[in-house]
């Protein structure tokens, strides 16, 4: 079917419309939407913020924000059109009736409004009111909201309180960027598309899973927000444990969000609680101290600009996860996630075991295990490591590692691989649920992670240093060289 004549134009309403996230992000990716012809004729982008501008100079703001962070030259016909949608009102997200002004340009019988709160939290509240407040809200009105979603379970149930008291629950679309990625969408076809994998993704044949998302970046001039999060809360609470439900989950009925929602809590619900009992030998957090990223010195975190010399904030975290259920029974998922480490990488490997009987001790004493690796980023693809013979008429079979490798850019050369804010940004103008988290995900996520905060807090142990440029504290590889397994490097 025909996208254009399958879905209904928006009013998408942008709250925070010059901060850096609609600067950096949304307005990239509704440019690059646009640029694919992705977006209905009739929809509209409407900028909110509390700076007195004027619509050419909101239009020249995006301009400039096109320059400074979009990675193609920009096409003028493409910007005309693009150009044409945007407008700007100023509204103090605080007062009431400067809602009003929403009234005037809401055209809720030929568009659906979707607001986007692309601002801090402690203002969704104001944002919430003054929509009810101005009465533009219709039964068919959506809003888009950003993690983080709290700091812990209950601020995040307060949020959504909030956002419950105006907007039901089948109008809220709570991102995870993590879920727009390719290769993460991959993981559902993979699954269960492909006998291959579907009839050997249990316990039965999988020794192990790793979760690796290492960024080499430290914390860019976010210090104050970082330090009162942490590795812990900042990444895995929402990246990690997406990706780790996509790779455990059963097989939905049907690509339905519900059916799919359904499947991932089970999972959340099924992870083996971490605590005070086991917190020391199940975890491992770390802060980086000063080293050599590519060649160049970098700060510790305790010298970045703004820092407070005593924090004991983690940069990066490692776990063993056991999810308690009979397809993963004994197969554990060892999660990391760090900043300035060695490279950025974000990767699933799968260990399949290994095999009972060797009759190739020639190559090898063990054979190794196979291996599913999939790169999420920075080169999205999928490889199979394997064993193969050695060409020759040598007397004995000869075994090598060799990979059959699955690149995206290569396989799918015709195909435009969109990022993870383009995609969900244009499902929550369509009205697709699918990929956007429900409140119970969010909430059974944080009632894991703050046991594992709460067992951090009461031994107030400092985190282990680890050297920028490396792949984070000593402890890590001990965590995982417990089991006799190491970290796929």
């Amino acid at each position: 079917m025909d996208h254009k004549k399958a879905f209904k134009p928006c009013d998408l309403v942008i709250y925070g419309a010059l901060g850096d996230l609609s600067r950096r992000k949304l307005l990239i990716s509704l440019y690059r939407l646009e640029n694919a012809n992705f977006i209905e004729a009739d929809t509209r982008i409407i900028g909110v913020d509390l700076q007195g501008l004027k619509n050419d100079e909101f239009i020249e703001l995006a301009h400039t924000s096109l320059k400074e962070f979009l990675s193609d030259a920009i096409d003028s016909a493409v910007w005309k059109r693009f150009s044409a949608r945007l407008s700007y009102l100023k509204i103090d997200l605080t007062q009431m009736d400067q809602y009003q002004q929403l009234n005037a340009v809401i055209d809720q019988k030929t568009r659906i409004m979707v607001n986007y709160f692309a601002v801090s939290p402690f203002l969704f509240k104001s944002i919430c009111q003054g929509l009810e407040h101005c009465g533009v809200l219709t039964e068919t009105s959506r809003m888009v909201m950003e993690k983080p979603i709290g700091h812990n379970l209950q601020s995040s149930k307060e949020i959504n309180d909030v956002v419950a008291s105006v907007f039901t629950e089948k109008q809220v679309y709570r991102i995870d960027h993590y879920l727009g990625k390719e290769t993460v969408l991959n993981l559902l076809a993979l699954r269960f598309a492909n006998s291959i994998f579907t009839t050997n993704w249990s316990h039965n044949t999988i020794d192990h899973i790793q979760i690796t998302v290492a960024e080499e970046v430290g914390i860019e001039g976010r210090w104050d927000y970082f330090d009162k999060t942490g590795q812990l809360r900042d990444m895995l609470q929402n990246h990690l444990l997406q990706i780790l439900t996509f790779i455990a989950m059963e097989p939905p009925v049907n690509l339905e969000a519900e059916s799919i929602h359904n499947e991932k809590i089970k999972v959340l619900k099924a992870l083996r609680p971490i605590t005070l009992n086991n917190v020391e030998e199940k975890t491992v957090r770390g802060q980086y101290v000063g080293g050599y990223i590519k060649g160049d010195t970098v700060p510790g975190y305790l010298d970045e600009e703004g820092a407070n010399k005593e924090s004991t904030t983690e940069s990066f975290v490692a776990l063993r996860v056991d999810i308690d259920n009979w397809r993963w029974a004994g197969v554990p998922f060892y999660l990391r996630t760090g900043k300035r480490l060695t490279g950025k990488r974000t990767e699933i490997v799968v260990y399949f075991k290994q095999l009972p009987h060797n009759i190739f001790k020639d190559s090898f004493r063990e054979l190794p295990p196979n291996k599913l690796i999939i790169h999420l980023q920075p080169n999205e693809g999928v490889e199979i490591e394997m064993l193969n013979k050695i060409p020759g008429i040598d007397e004995h079979i000869k075994l090598q590692k060799t990979r059959l490798d699955l690149s995206f850019s290569e396989t799918f050369k015709e195909s435009r691989i969109f990022g993870g804010y383009e995609k969900l940004v244009l499902e929550a103008m369509r009205g697709n649920p699918t990929l956007f988290l429900s409140r119970e995900e969010i909430e059974q996520a944080w009632t894991w992670v703050d046991s594992i905060q709460n067992a951090w807090h009461h031994y107030k142990d400092a985190p282990k240093p680890y050297t920028a440029g490396t792949w984070g504290p000593v402890a890590s590889v001990a965590l995982i060289a417990r089991d006799g397994r190491a970290w796929e490097e």
